[in-house]
């Protein structure tokens, strides 16, 4: 089972998401902030990482590049795959995901066949 973790601080959008990613059989994590999205990330690697942009205290990218940081001096091959979820849509906003060490972006709002859609690129990548 493809195990997901979602860093989100709106207790809201965890749930949509977490319901949208359950009916197709995904094990999904939701954390709130940088610590817990770190704790996840050294003690149980998931899979696939869906990442909120705007976040209290670190914002994505900033976890992005500490989660990359982590992977780099821990010696591992295989980088956990990170997708921003985030509501800016902005023209740039894609290239500034991508230039901070994340895999894709999915602009908010988005369907379920959207969010599926992204994550199963990834299947068998990890």
């Amino acid at each position: 089972m493809l195990r997901i973790l979602l860093v989100e601080d709106n207790i809201l959008n965890q749930k949509v998401v977490s319901f949208h990613l359950k009916k197709v059989n995904y094990d999904i994590t939701c954390v709130n902030n940088w610590r817990e999205a770190m704790e996840e990330v050294k003690n149980k690697p998931p899979d696939l990482i869906l990442m909120d942009i705007m976040l209290p205290e670190k914002n994505g990218f900033e976890i992005t590049s500490e989660i990359r940081e982590y992977e780099e001096s821990s010696g591992k091959d295989n980088k956990i795959p990170i997708v921003a979820l985030t509501a800016n849509t902005l023209d740039n906003d894609k290239d500034k995901c991508i230039e901070a060490g994340m895999n894709d972006y999915l602009p908010k709002p988005f369907t379920p066949g959207e969010l599926y859609a992204v994550i199963e690129q990834f299947i068998g990548k990890h």
